[in-house]
């Protein structure tokens, strides 16, 4: 069998420095595999060894914590180090789209340096703990205050959590099919009474004033990373949030792949890729017979158009509950899964026929990088990915600003995207100064609005979440090669796209 021959060249000793897992589905049950061994992963948590050593012997979502556990033992050089929580479930996922799943998944070890194949110093997309650990923080209105908290969540909770918090009855969250989420609301770190209870929604202190909720997004942002910088008084943002609610130390476990559109797709709506149908920032569809690239700046404002049937973004949940009046009731800044949002940065590039004309049409708009009140280093602005990163992200301020010019006419639900925190771990790799100077550069922003709400006589009234879509771990230059030729060798047709995913044709 063609997938059979794929694994076992994948599993060769010679690769184990770049294969880290190699993952696939058989008969309704997850797979992993690797030089050292073979497992089938049941859902009940039951670990089948094939042959050898379990490869993925721990799912320990908590692995590698207290933080200075993962600065002792970074990017672990074999899968017995490491931890893959939820595996089954994540794994079952990414392959449940007849059309879109890969025939195999190739998950490279952490230490993989492959900038040829679009590689970087920092990397994510990893089954594992680190990779798929995104930071998870509530504050405000409604939440309990807990500081740090030694717990975990996941990344398809945050939608729901959202949707409960702006008013959606528990028992409405659910897909356009009438099918329950894949996540839950987060009750446990929620105050008694907490909007979308039973009772309906609840009423902020102000008279009269629905309660609003600000889901704040920082691409690419390292778990441990930012807690740690936050405790020893670098992110004065994010301390006001924790001080005023709680940050999971465990952070929340990203769908895999650990990328950026899978997940960014998973926090809004609620489901895992097999369902919403985003594979990856690459894939290939077989009923197209085309590649498909949503995470490119190019094609960011058409992603929703790849949302499978049934799903729902939190967006539409909300406008559902939320009265419609002269403002928007949802509002989506710099994200690319915008679909029902009243307004969306995405809507507006769509509005002038896309990415290339909206360029064309704001030359000399985009604010000036090296000008931002935010920026820390311009050295950094050399990185291209960092210095376009910087302006997305001062133009996404003013958005949310204007969207906040007064309490009265602000969305029932903001969601607010930040880039420059993947450039600056793509570009330098975690705990790097780069990667530092772009948290201190979002945390900065987020003061502004803190302020700015503050000075509304509102930020009380205000519930916040702020997490990421993956996490980041770094790479080792010396550990380099590609899988490729052992595929190439074999003589059976297939496409390798990511890297990773595996279609046999």
């Amino acid at each position: 069998m063609s997938r059979d021959a794929v694994v076992e060249a994948l599993c060769a000793p010679d690769l184990a420095p770049v294969v880290d897992l190699v993952l696939w589905v058989e008969d309704g049950v997850a797979h992993a595999a690797n030089a050292l061994g073979a497992v089938r992963l049941h859902e009940d948590g039951r670990h089948e060894v094939l042959r050898g050593t379990d490869p993925v012997a721990s799912e320990d979502p908590m692995a590698f914590l207290p933080y200075e556990h993962e600065l002792r033992c970074p990017s672990p050089a074999v899968s017995t180090d490491n931890a893959y929580p939820y595996a089954a479930q994540r794994i079952l996922s990414l392959f449940a789209d007849a059309e879109r799943s890969p025939d195999v998944a190739v998950v490279h070890t952490p230490r993989h340096h492959f900038p040829d194949e679009g590689g970087h110093v920092g990397e994510h997309g990893s089954l594992d703990v680190v990779q798929s650990r995104a930071p998870l923080l509530l504050s405000g209105a409604g939440v309990r205050r807990r500081g740090y908290v030694d717990e975990h969540a996941r990344l398809v909770d945050v939608g729901p959590t959202l949707a409960l918090l702006a008013g959606v009855p528990e028992a409405d969250l659910r897909d356009g099919a009438g099918r329950q989420l894949d996540g839950r609301p987060l009750l446990e770190h929620l105050d008694t009474g907490a909007a979308g209870a039973s009772e309906g929604p609840a009423e902020a202190e102000g008279p009269g004033r629905r309660r609003r909720v600000v889901g704040i997004l920082w691409d690419g942002a390292h778990c441990g990373e930012l807690l740690a910088m936050a405790e020893a008084g670098r992110l004065p943002g994010v301390a006001r949030l924790v001080e005023r609610g709680l940050a999971l130390r465990g952070g929340a476990v990203a769908e895999f792949p650990s990328v950026t559109l899978t997940n960014h797709t998973s926090i809004l709506t609620g489901v895992g890729p097999g369902r919403h149908g985003v594979l990856g920032n690459v894939y290939y569809d077989r009923a197209t017979g085309q590649q498909v690239v949503p995470n490119d700046a190019e094609t960011w404002y058409r992603s929703a158009e790849w949302l499978r049937p049934g799903v729902r973004t939190v967006f539409e949940m909300v406008n559902d509950h939320v009265p419609q009046g002269d403002s928007p009731r949802t509002a989506s800044v710099d994200e690319a899964i915008d679909r029902g949002a009243d307004y969306g940065t995405m809507a507006l590039l769509r509005a002038v026929g896309g990415f290339e004309a909206a360029t064309k049409a704001s030359e000399g708009a985009l604010p000036e990088p090296a000008e931002s009140a935010y920026l820390r280093d311009p050295s950094h602005l050399t990185d291209d990915y960092f210095r376009w990163a910087v302006q997305v992200d001062d133009l996404g301020l003013q958005q949310v600003l204007e969207l906040w010019s007064d309490a009265d006419s602000a969305p029932t639900l903001t969601w607010w995207a930040n880039t420059v925190t993947d450039a600056g771990h793509h570009g330098g790799g975690p705990r790097s100064d780069m990667a530092r100077h772009a948290l201190e550069q979002s945390d900065a922003r987020l003061v502004t609005f803190l302020d700015h709400l503050e000075g509304l006589g509102v930020l009380d009234e205000v519930t916040f979440l702020l997490t990421a879509d993956h996490g980041f771990e770094g790479s080792d230059p010396s550990v380099t090669g590609s899988w490729r030729p052992a595929l190439d060798a074999l003589g059976i047709p297939y496409r390798d796209e990511g890297p990773g995913f595996v279609y046999l044709l």
